[in-house]
């Protein structure tokens, strides 16, 4: 991570929003999973009204389109997770000035 020389706390601002902004994206492609695959189900079904549904769905899970929509939301919950940790490790330098600060303040008192 680098380091700026901002304060600590908009720097971690800048991180918790990044966090939030990337946990929207993950989990609105976790969230809409069930729908993209019904719709591909769907489109299979139109192209061959023949099929079974199981066999669309397992047609659709085999695909690449389908490996690469769960590969994207796997990146975006990758991605949600590293942005946590770089907002974890700024609220933890922060606690840990926090805690220096006071030491270096009761070692001046004595």
């Amino acid at each position: 991570m680098d380091r700026d020389n901002r304060p600590l706390a908009e720097q971690w601002h800048d991180a918790a929003m990044a966090h939030v902004d990337a946990e929207a994206a993950a989990s609105m492609l976790e969230e809409t999973k069930s729908a993209v695959l019904a719709e591909m189900v769907s489109d299979e079904l139109r192209s061959d009204p023949k099929m079974s549904v199981a066999k669309a769905e397992t047609t659709v899970k085999a695909s690449r389109r389908w490996r690469e929509h769960v590969e994207g939301i796997v990146r975006a919950r990758k991605a949600a997770n590293r942005a946590r940790v770089s907002r974890d490790y700024l609220k933890m330098r922060f606690s840990q000035w926090i805690s220096e600060d006071a030491n270096h303040r009761a070692g001046a008192r004595v």
